[in-house]
């Protein structure tokens, strides 16, 4: 298959293309051209422009199958799907869990209602990013009729992924010593590696599946403290967790989701997303979505995070400095 992904460069867009690759594809990727492309397979073709309004290198070419990571805002996501609408064959687009209304509680499923933009007209993707993301899809379900995958995903998570939402616990319990931890010990985590959602993602490409799926693993319940002792198993059995409750993390201002990675405590603005990690991944796994086991994400995505260099900005997580203080403080 010709296979076009719209990005292709960092995260997700560069797993897909090094799986469309191992499965034989022909991959072209579209991107501004502002990020290295050096790592990725020769063979790849590169098209440099941008999704507003300079897209003529896409003009006049023909593919199988198109895949959009980088689909943010509906005004410029319907200029590529129009343009492509007659030649590619089928079109799949990453949209997001966030897009849903209903992530104040558990189980949104594929039916469930979508947010609406409370500011018509508003481009301000980190205000209003699952909100866009509603809109895009349906850019790309008026231009692809019938021949549009949407996927949805929760937390993506693997090496490359330098949200360090993920990345933080497996670094930090792998450098060992007292680890501070945030109660609930059985609040649930929903993470999907990457390289299983973009295996799956080409897989339906092939087969041209048109539908809508959330994607979000693993495939039964998995918790905090399950998936923090799995960091322990897997990098350093010495390392000691220090459960601290919601209460005490909450007054001394503990940021959720940022400072303290995964963590929801389901109160203050987290009440409003507090199902983000318990969507129903049923449909996805009876159409092939699967999962690899999670002692190898986590081995993977800490020797990645270790290759990269001391000076790279992490961008989630919790200070040595203020860790040290907030364990003294509980343990006193």
């Amino acid at each position: 298959m010709k296979i076009l992904i719209l990005g292709g460069t960092r995260f997700l867009g560069y797993h897909l293309v090094m799986s469309a690759v191992r499965a034989g594809h022909e991959v072209t990727i579209f991107s501004r051209g502002q990020t290295d492309t050096a790592e990725l397979p020769e063979c790849v073709e590169r098209l440099v422009g941008d999704r507003d309004g300079r897209l003529s290198a896409l003009q006049g070419r023909q593919w199988d199958a198109v895949i959009d990571t980088s689909g943010y805002v509906p005004r410029i996501v319907r200029q590529s799907a129009e343009l492509l609408a007659g030649n590619a064959g089928h079109y799949t687009f990453v949209s997001s869990i966030s897009a849903y209304a209903g992530l104040d509680r558990s189980g949104v499923n594929e039916e469930s209602p979508l947010l609406e933009l409370t500011e018509p007209g508003s481009e301000e993707v980190a205000k209003h990013y699952g909100a866009l993301k509603a809109l895009s899809e349906k850019e790309i379900l008026t231009a692809f009729p019938d021949r549009a995958l949407i996927v949805r995903p929760g937390l993506i998570v693997g090496p490359r992924d330098t949200t360090d939402r993920f990345t933080y616990w497996p670094s930090r319990i792998k450098r060992g010593g007292q680890v501070l931890a945030p109660g609930p010990r059985d609040a649930r985590i929903q993470i999907l590696d990457v390289r299983d959602l973009a295996d799956w993602i080409v897989r339906l490409a092939e087969a041209r599946q048109a539908g809508i799926y959330n994607a979000a693993g693993p495939e039964g319940i998995l918790s905090m403290e399950e998936l923090l002792e799995a960091c322990r198993t897997a990098l350093n059995p010495q390392a000691g967790l220090v459960w601290a409750d919601t209460p005490f993390l909450l007054e001394r201002g503990v940021g959720p989701w940022i400072e303290m990675p995964l963590w929801l405590p389901g109160v203050g603005d987290t009440a409003e997303v507090a199902g983000l990690m318990a969507a129903d991944n049923r449909k996805a796994i009876g159409d092939g979505l699967t999962f690899r086991p999670l002692e190898e994400t986590i081995r993977d995505t800490a020797a990645w995070d270790e290759s990269r260099p001391d000076t790279a900005e992490r961008k989630a997580g919790m200070s040595p400095e203020r860790e040290a203080s907030l364990l003294a403080e509980w343990l006193e």
